[in-house]
């Protein structure tokens, strides 16, 4: 599936729900499914910088395409990283460069986090940019 594929599968998940409480209790049981970052992993280059609770993401390339696993100590930030592993992994870097996360605006995720929050969301979509951005300067 494509990376706006995935969005449009999410968009249409989180339209279930008309509570941010309901929204946020989903995005808590995607953190459940996240690929789960191997425990030597947990690195501090690892650890993504900006985010309020700690959260780690690691990244490998096979075949062409990334993918991605990941922690963190607070579940809903497990969740949200969650959410961003499912659209970007199995992806090719360019496709992920080019991404422009369009979901995170309609599902309305960065006007219902708090401020930390939405930082660390950012934080998150910029380390996986930039892991997208090493590995094709390798190809």
């Amino acid at each position: 599936m494509t990376i706006q594929e995935i969005e449009e599968q999410i968009i249409g998940e989180f339209a279930n729900f008309d509570e941010w409480l309901d929204k946020y209790s989903y995005l808590i049981e995607l953190g459940k499914d996240c690929p789960v970052i191997d425990e030597k992993e947990k690195t501090e280059s690892n650890l993504i910088k900006g985010c309020q609770s700690r959260v780690w993401l690691s990244c490998e390339c096979r075949d062409g395409r990334l993918y991605f696993a990941a922690d963190s100590d607070a579940v809903i930030t497990k969740g949200i990283i969650a959410l961003l592993i499912r659209a970007f992994s199995g992806q090719t870097p360019k496709d992920i460069l080019d991404a422009d996360l369009h979901f995170i605006d309609v599902i309305g995720l960065k006007e219902h986090l708090s401020p930390s929050r939405s930082n660390g969301l950012v934080s998150m979509i910029k380390q996986i940019k930039a892991y997208a951005l090493a590995y094709s300067l390798k190809q």
